[in-house]
């Protein structure tokens, strides 16, 4: 039950030790009388390679079958794959390149950038959110106007330092009684939104999961056994079959990579250059930007970062479902599975439809010392998020005074008009009897969009198991887009609503939670849920 929620680091290991009395000893090896020095023997047990389901040849590991097949079915998308590869060769992409030039102004936003948003439950003499505001909002949720996307694609390395799970199936805090897990907790506020104002038990707020390959068989899983935790409204399973494949880093990256780090003592400082070289040695022989395939499949696939959930919806015919389902529908609320105070406010909802103008609109907090990764800033007077990948010296990041939620509210519509789409086009390639034009004209436009967009670089260590408990670390890398740079761009309307800390703020670290307890954020959560074992 709890195998995907919680991170159990490893299986049990028995270790038979035995005391070497020699040391590391070497033996003269007489060639003429004893012949040729005979070959290193790989005493790895074949038995370990075949039960991780991979053989071996000569010692490596040959994953090209089962990778490929894993690739096919997950429908991989070599034509991205493939630009991307082309132009991180081409020293287009890169570390160096994820940062803005240097010349780029960067400033704090001023008060007229912001709209101040406090959502029902915080209003304050700033808001913008007047009673007739309000009761738009109430009105679009009573016409069925609006559903939730969550994005659930992480396996939560952070979360758990580094041992993974599935983030969304965490039971990470104790609420109303029980322990609950962030997908039943964003369950109960559409459940509570729903009741509290959609008059229509039909125009229960639809609610949308989007998974990765990750993570998208435990979510399923997990909402079959908990019968989607008694929600009555429609619930869709997005399943994200964007992924990347990893490639062996340029050297530029490496060098990138080891220049800031602090020199060692002499002795230290020899061996890590040596291991420095070695590394180097590796990637010239493997061919930089190649892709990396030595390894076990899913150690050599990596998510894409969160801009392609949106994608996903078309894609994969969820969004031509929903559509489908609730013609009406116009708006979207897209959240991270861990910002777990955001819910369908009627005023923050209501706001966002007065609004003709916007596409998006984002919602920011104020920030804190903690809040790392970038923020709201001026580039060269645009407003516009920026990620902490993108900044030019890390001290830029102490300039900004607001911090991204991700919290994003769209109009569908608007934003099928910036991918070059229109509903129609949605409809007739996602239905049933979708033609193949149309599919290609929608994936067409999605890549023609996608290129638009900053592609980041970032290396990552992946380890390959040799058995026998021996195992080797190398350096990969990987790309991402993320959903914050579309406000980069000049055909995208984006507004920022501020919004309290505790609808805002996101839960990344366990190390939070005992502030997030004491700030009274945990209390909050517990007056917008409206649990299933708590109904009357």
């Amino acid at each position: 039950e709890m195998q995907q929620a919680l991170p159990f680091a490893m299986d049990p290991v028995v270790y038979d030790f035995e005391i070497n009395h020699d040391g590391t000893k070497a033996q003269w090896w007489d060639v003429e009388k004893q012949g040729p020095v005979p070959a290193l023997v790989d005493k790895r047990n074949d038995d370990t390679s075949k039960a991780n389901g991979y053989a071996t040849t000569n010692g490596h590991v040959d994953t090209a079958q089962t990778l490929d097949q894993l690739l096919e079915e997950l429908q991989f998308d070599t034509t991205d794959h493939d630009n991307v590869q082309r132009d991180y060769r081409a020293g287009k992409i890169g570390l160096e390149q994820n940062r803005l030039p240097l010349e780029t102004q960067l400033e704090d936003i001023r008060p007229e950038d912001l709209i101040y948003a406090s959502p029902t439950a915080h209003s304050s003499s700033q808001s913008k959110i007047t009673p007739e505001i309000f009761e738009r909002g109430v009105q679009e949720i009573q016409n069925g106007t609006v559903a939730v996307v969550s994005l659930a694609a992480g396996v939560g390395s952070r979360w758990t330092s580094g041992a993974g799970c599935v983030k969304a199936l965490n039971p990470f805090c104790k609420l109303q009684g029980r322990h609950r897990s962030f997908l039943e907790v964003h369950l109960a506020k559409s459940r509570r939104v729903s009741e509290a104002y959609a008059t229509d038990s039909g125009n229960m707020i639809p609610h949308v999961i989007t998974t990765s390959y990750m993570t998208h068989s435990a979510v399923e899983t997990y909402l079959q056994r908990v019968q989607n935790h008694g929600y009555s409204g429609p619930l869709y399973v997005s399943q994200g079959k964007s992924m990347g494949l990893r490639m062996i880093p340029t050297k530029a990256d490496l060098k990138f990579s080891w220049h800031h780090q602090s020199k060692l003592d002499d002795q230290a400082q020899k061996v890590r250059a040596s291991g420095q070289q070695a590394l180097l040695g590796w990637v010239e022989q493997m061919e930089e930007a190649s892709d990396y395939r030595d390894n076990i499949p899913l150690q050599c696939l990596h998510p894409v970062g969160h801009w392609y959930e949106i994608p996903n919806l078309i894609l994969n015919g969820t969004l031509c479902e929903m559509l489908l389902d609730r013609p009406q529908l116009k708006y979207l609320m897209l959240h991270n599975i861990d910002t777990v105070g955001a819910d369908v406010d009627p005023g923050l909802l209501g706001l966002f439809a007065s609004d003709d103008s916007s596409t998006l609109s984002f919602e920011v907090i104020p920030r804190r010392v903690e809040d790392v990764g970038g923020g709201l800033a001026r580039v060269n007077g645009k407003t516009r998020l920026v990620e902490g990948l993108a900044l030019p010296r890390q001290e830029d990041e102490f300039k900004f005074t607001h911090y991204n939620s991700m919290t994003t509210w769209i109009d569908i519509d608007k934003l099928l008009n910036v991918f070059g789409l229109s509903r129609d086009d949605v409809l007739a390639a996602g239905s049933a009897t979708a033609d193949t034009e149309a599919a290609s004209k929608v994936a067409q436009a999605i890549h023609a969009f996608s290129a638009r967009l900053p592609t980041y670089v970032a290396l990552r260590e992946v380890k390959k198991r040799l058995g026998d408990c021996h195992e080797d670390i190398f350096p990969t890398a990987q790309f991402e887009k993320l959903w914050s740079d579309m406000t980069s761009l000049d055909n995208v309307d984006c507004q920022f609503f501020v919004v309290p800390r505790c609808r805002g703020s996101q839960l990344k670290d366990v190390a939070q939670m005992d502030g997030w307890l004491r700030d009274g954020s945990a209390a909050y959560l517990e007056t917008l849920c409206a649990f299933e074992d708590q109904q009357c």
